[in-house]
């Protein structure tokens, strides 16, 4: 059965890094949004006289991100029709919230939802201090905006998005990564994704 593991939480929490753990045991097509459509938004955002960084303005959120998301959505079902497990990297607040959402992307695909075993990790953490710590660790230029608008954002670091998909609660983890991952947690994050054990991590 082909895997399509979404990655999702708020900046900083380390998602992109646990996704490439795991892929380091099950090859996927890695599709991470800011990858994807960042270029694009970043021009877009600069001919409109904006912060290339700014992700929260009205002007991003009214024109451009649903076209980063939605391209990101046809390079995955691209991706499924071709055979492949797929991981998906970036919030997904929205598409989280609609439940037909992930039905539109399986069917696009050309597949049932018994052909596909959809998992949704999601990445936390305990500690704000960390979470800035690891995004001015980054040393990206988008995040220079988020550090600048910090208030608006630590209140985020534990945020548990609302998931209306219609699939198992088995098939959801938190995960808290607030330490280290070590072996034992990305075996039990392979298991989580592989069904081998539904168990926490």
């Amino acid at each position: 059965m082909q895997k399509l593991v979404f990655f999702v939480g708020v900046a900083g929490t380390g998602k992109t890094t646990v996704a490439r753990k795991i892929s380091e045991r099950i090859p996927a097509a890695f599709l991470d949004r800011d990858t994807v459509g960042g270029r694009f938004v970043e021009a877009m955002l600069e001919r409109n006289g904006l912060d290339k960084n700014d992700r929260d303005s009205d002007f991003y959120k009214q024109n451009l991100r649903d076209l980063e998301y939605d391209t990101t959505k046809d390079i995955c079902i691209e991706n499924l029709a071709a055979g492949q497990n797929v991981f998906m990297i970036s919030p997904f607040t929205a598409e989280l919230k609609n439940k037909a959402w992930i039905e539109e992307v399986i069917t696009a695909a050309g597949l049932t939802k018994s052909q596909v075993d959809v998992k949704v990790i999601v990445v936390t953490l305990d500690n704000i201090e960390l979470q800035k710590n690891r995004i001015i660790g980054r040393h990206t230029d988008r995040d220079q905006w988020k550090l600048d608008n910090w208030s608006q954002f630590e209140k985020r670091v534990a945020f548990v998005p609302e998931i209306n998909w219609d699939i198992p609660q088995s098939s959801i983890l938190v995960y808290d990564n607030s330490g280290d991952m070590t072996d034992e947690q990305v075996e039990k994050l392979y298991q989580f994704v592989t069904d081998k054990t539904a168990a926490a991590v």
